[in-house]
């Protein structure tokens, strides 16, 4: 009995579009100044408050 056309072993991935990728964004000269300075600058602290107050109300808790 014949294997099925889809009864194909999967090949091991080279990561063939990952380089290609890589390769581009080197051509351009990296990421964006701006986006890279966005992801480096520190979180402001109203971001942790406002999330312990939903979850502190989620548990049942009020003031």
């Amino acid at each position: 009995m014949a294997r099925h056309a889809a009864d194909k072993p999967r090949t091991s991935h080279t990561g063939a579009r990952l380089t290609h990728y890589t390769e581009i964004e080197r051509e351009d000269g990296g990421a964006n100044p701006r986006t890279l300075e966005l992801q480096r600058r520190e979180r402001a602290r109203t971001d942790a408050k406002r999330t312990s107050e939903y979850l502190r109300i989620e548990r049942g808790k009020t003031a």
